[in-house]
């Protein structure tokens, strides 16, 4: 089939590489424009792109597609399907009326729940026992399409939002090629979401990753997973920003003032100190403080002897 991809993170390199390694002609792809990062603010290239260009496709970036123009061009490509993971943009109606099979989309979420920006996120932050993903055809609605396929995972006790985006998306791969098979024959049967189950996401800002202290350990380990990579659960010691990158909950063995730092003993499922929450105790595995490297939990108490007792704000 004649494809138009549309994507941008990491997470849809592989669905690209997949429709590729099957058969299927990409006629162009499309990412989001290249932007400065880092302390250089170095202009890097989205994941997506990098993969296009190894492949020798070719590249479309524009910052939207709602102009008559942007929809002219990607209608030149005679694409039969085009296929959306991660692109995070909403199409206007002109775009998804191009291709003959429609529009379809990699949602890392058992629709109709959490329809958005943050599905995988959201999962991690509710507690929820399973994540799972869909295959939806678009429409000019957000994630409000119809459904071909689902699949669901056990959330596994360690997964960040980037290892449970990835494991959904190389489901979600699969699932697509499944649809795209069925296509051309009819085969391929979509079902309406149920409008009374829907639940929303939103986009996820810098400040949702500042931990209030006055939360349960078992809710801040949360944040510390679904916020990995991106914004980070953090929190400030003398005026400098401490990123907490892995974390584990435990009991409440004596009593700690929300947080207040105290030293663990050796060999805490590898914590070297934890935290005082609002119930239990965040053991801290892994951390990074402004202007540093990450670093074990231990190594930053070996530095820092004046961090045991003190209170993060």
């Amino acid at each position: 089939m004649r494809i138009v991809y549309l994507g941008s993170p990491e997470q849809a390199v592989f669905p690209l590489e997949q429709l590729l390694l099957n058969g299927h002609q990409i006629a162009s792809v499309y990412t989001r424009p290249d932007k400065p990062a880092g302390r250089g603010r170095a202009i890097l290239a989205t994941p997506v792109k990098k993969a296009a260009l190894s492949w020798n496709l070719p590249v479309v970036q524009v910052p939207t597609l709602k102009s008559p123009e942007a929809a002219e061009q990607l209608a030149a490509f005679k694409p039969e399907a085009m296929v959306v993971a991660a692109f995070g943009q909403l199409l206007p109606q002109a775009v998804l009326d191009i291709p003959r099979y429609g529009c379809l989309n990699i949602h890392p979420s058992l629709l109709p729940r959490y329809r958005g920006a943050s599905p995988v996120i959201s999962t991690i932050l509710s507690g929820d026992e399973f994540a799972g993903v869909s295959v939806m055809r678009l429409d000019a609605g957000m994630d409000s399409g119809p459904v071909f396929s689902q699949a669901q995972i056990p959330v596994l006790d360690n997964d960040t939002a980037e290892s449970l985006t990835s494991r959904l998306f190389h489901i979600g791969a699969q699932l697509l090629l499944e649809v795209l098979t069925q296509l051309p024959s009819g085969k391929a049967v979509s079902s309406p979401q149920d409008e009374k189950q829907v639940t929303f996401t939103t986009e996820i800002a810098r400040e949702a990753g500042k931990i209030d202290w006055q939360q349960t350990a078992v809710e801040i380990g949360r944040m510390v997973r679904a916020y990995q990579p991106w914004p980070e659960a953090y929190t400030f010691w003398q005026g400098k920003q401490l990123a907490i990158q892995e974390a584990l909950s435990l009991p409440a063995a004596q009593s700690l003032a929300p947080g207040q730092v105290t030293a663990l003993e050796p060999n805490t499922a590898g914590a070297a100190f934890a935290i005082g929450t609002g119930h239990g105790r965040l053991g801290i595995l892994k951390l990074q403080i402004s202007g540093k490297k990450s670093m074990s939990s231990a190594e930053f108490l070996r530095g820092q002897h004046d961090f045991t007792g003190t209170i993060l704000g």
